[in-house]
């Protein structure tokens, strides 16, 4: 066949790389309303739900038990499931309907009546809906810190240099399991380095992931997932019971944690029970209502290739982020997971979280290269650093990543690098060198570090773990080596466990350690000149307009 020279050029766009499929409901390969979604509907006798969106009671799966004895405001649930959808969704976008009032009829919606109400909402009212439902009034972002070769130096020198960038939450994983304790370690000092009042966290084995929160070594826990069949559950040797005593552990401990679920999860799963993608993640964001769990990591997650793979699978994304806000739940809002070849669609991919603001607009932006990524890549990651801070610059958006200086990234790693090398030398861990210390200082991915003895290392983690090391052998290690200030930072973090704050919905810590929550930030938005607004908040303004390599009048020869 004689090509047409432009199909031909367009075909060999990135776009072309990435793989789409037609819906096909049976298979869940549909974003939301697919014609196997049960209607909305509840029934209530004696304050016990004997039917929820077209199951009797005693059709009740594992789920169905557990959304309606937990999750659902039941005080106003009927008078929400006669309410029409179309209204609820006005409510969401009109500035004259405060957050406080939707939040009491959003909580007692059921699963089905959350789909059809996000339905009725396109990309741009669900920008202006999530700019509002956010629990805290001012946005953030967290990160990803890790290297394919688990080096500590390399992770402790990018976890302080994303803190000087303005990242409250860190978040690392392994490419080798037995690497969690000294990775844990590492961007816990290189993030208290950067910033006081940085919290992190080692996503590993759930088991070994709560035995680091015990000793101390993280501050918080996300990947504890949920699912909306079943099948899936069971499949995982779970249960939401299961889930939600994990829950209690962290908080009985004073660690702050949130669920993470996405759309696609199930699909992949190949158990959809014939259900759309929306409706199956409402089934998720249930759960973790249930559970009182304070957040929810959701929007695709480590799935987005399968949403984003159907029509419209972009705009469920935002929906099911702005449905989690709905249920006052903390929102971790994905834009993580690289899915795309396209620029233009990784731009596409996180355009309504970073406009609108959420609690945190990625779940994981990559503060490595992406090739040093052991999530698997992120949808954005270091090389994108310039341009994420221009589109704040341009659009007057606080999306939480802040231009720097370089000299200032040079002082930050290097401290970094040099705090945890005296950790390794009070715990008596494999030597950190002075040469590794300078690679990581001047170095951007793995290839610039020097090789370590990684069999040596993974002795030395399992050691440390048998010798009962804490928190606390850190803290003196910093201290004895004269890093006192990051002493007691680490020492401040330790206690903030004691205190409990910050296990309030979307507690963070500002630098000089004041907890801002939905608490005691909540987000007041009602329109046009009310809610956060960047410009208002001078101290944080100055800073992303600053782009070093702006041209400054002052300092120009005319």
């Amino acid at each position: 066949m004689k090509r047409q020279k432009r199909f031909e050029k367009l075909n060999k766009r990135p776009v072309h790389l990435d793989g789409f499929v037609k819906e096909w409901d049976d298979e869940g390969f549909v974003a939301m309303m697919g014609k196997n979604d049960p209607k909305p509907s509840i029934k209530i006798e004696n304050g016990i739900v004997t039917e929820l969106d077209g199951k009797k009671k005693e059709d009740f799966d594992l789920i169905d038990q557990y959304i309606a004895k937990y999750g659902i405001n039941l005080e106003n649930a009927e008078k929400v499931i006669n309410m029409d959808s179309l209204k609820i969704a006005n409510m969401l976008c009109d500035p004259n309907m405060p957050r406080s009032k939707i939040v009491q009829l959003t909580t007692a919606m059921t699963p089905a009546k959350a789909e059809e109400v996000i339905s009725k909402l396109n990309f741009a009212e669900m920008i202006m809906a999530t700019q509002k439902m956010r629990p805290r009034r001012r946005p953030a972002n967290q990160c990803h810190i890790t290297n394919t070769l688990d080096n500590p130096v390399e992770i402790a020198a990018d976890a302080a240099e994303a803190a000087l960038r303005g990242f409250p939450e860190q978040e690392t994983t392994t490419a080798v399991a037995r690497y969690a304790p000294m990775n844990a370690i590492s961007i816990m000092v290189g993030s208290q380095t950067g910033r006081p009042g940085v919290i992190t966290q080692c996503s590993v084995e759930e088991a070994s992931e709560l035995s680091l929160g015990m000793r101390g070594f993280t501050a918080y826990a996300e990947t504890v997932s949920v699912y909306g069949t079943d099948k899936v559950f069971t499949d995982g040797d779970d249960t939401p019971w299961s889930k939600g005593f994990l829950a209690s552990c962290y908080a009985s401990r004073g660690l702050k944690m949130r669920f993470t679920s996405g759309a696609g999860s199930e699909v992949m799963m190949g158990a959809t029970e014939g259900k759309s993608m929306l409706y199956l993640e409402a089934r998720c964001i249930y759960i973790t209502k249930a559970s009182g769990v304070e957040g929810l990591q959701n929007g695709g997650v480590s799935c987005i290739g399968i949403p984003s793979a159907v029509p419209g699978g972009i705009r469920e994304v935002l929906g099911e982020n702005l449905l989690c806000m709905m249920l006052d739940l903390e929102c971790a809002s994905g834009c993580d997971q690289s899915f795309s070849h396209s620029d233009i669609r990784r731009t596409e991919r996180m355009i309504g979280q970073f406009i609108a603001g959420t609690d945190y607009v990625c779940s994981g932006y990559a503060a490595e290269e992406n090739r040093d990524n052991t999530f698997a890549g992120s949808n954005m990651d270091a090389l994108d650093y310039d341009d994420y801070s221009v589109m704040e610059h341009d659009l007057c958006v606080n999306a939480s990543v802040l231009p720097i200086h370089e000299e200032d990234a040079i002082k930050i790693r290097n401290k970094g690098a040099k705090a945890i090398q005296a950790v390794f030398d009070g715990l008596g861990l494999p030597e950190i060198t002075d040469e590794e210390v300078e690679a990581a200082t001047y170095g951007s991915n793995s290839d610039d570090m020097p090789k370590r003895d990684m069999a040596q290392d993974i002795k030395a983690a399992q050691d440390l773990m048998n010798r009962g090391i804490t928190v606390l052998d850190i803290i003196k290690a910093l201290y004895d080596h004269g890093f006192e200030d990051i002493a007691q930072a680490v020492l401040h973090l330790a206690q903030q466990k004691v205190c409990g704050d910050y296990l309030q919905t979307s507690a963070i810590f500002d630098r000089n350690w004041n907890c801002i929550s939905a608490v005691n930030d909540a987000n007041d938005y009602e329109g046009p000149g009310t809610g956060y607004r960047v410009w208002e908040d001078k101290e944080q303004w100055n800073k992303l307009k600053d782009i070093p390599w702006a041209m400054d009048p002052q300092h120009m020869d005319f």
